[in-house]
């Protein structure tokens, strides 16, 4: 996989985890790392995607929390989609 295809891919799948319902705080901070994703050194992607997975934890805690179904849904399946990625481009180790 090329460096921009890893970068491209990686801003994507942020800007879906942000649009999955956040709340300010926690999408302001989705969208501070999908702009250090797009214009840092790829070799913090593994560090971008793993903040952002701590990230998505803490969404589908609160969805749950407030009994918001579709929220987690969405969440969860987003937070899936980004750990695969990272796992078959070897930004992250697969446990």
């Amino acid at each position: 996989m090329t460096q921009r295809y890893l970068v491209g891919e990686t801003s994507v799948l942020l800007a879906q985890l942000q649009a999955s319902g956040a709340d300010p705080v926690v999408a302001g901070e989705l969208a501070r790392l999908r702009r250090e994703a797009e214009s840092g050194p790829a070799s913090r992607l593994s560090a971008v995607a793993l903040r952002a997975l701590e990230l998505t934890d803490e969404l589908c805690r609160d969805s749950l929390r407030r009994g918001d179904v579709r929220a987690f849904v969405h969440q969860c399946a987003c937070g899936a989609e980004l750990r695969d990625f990272c796992v078959c481009a070897r930004l992250l180790a697969d446990p």
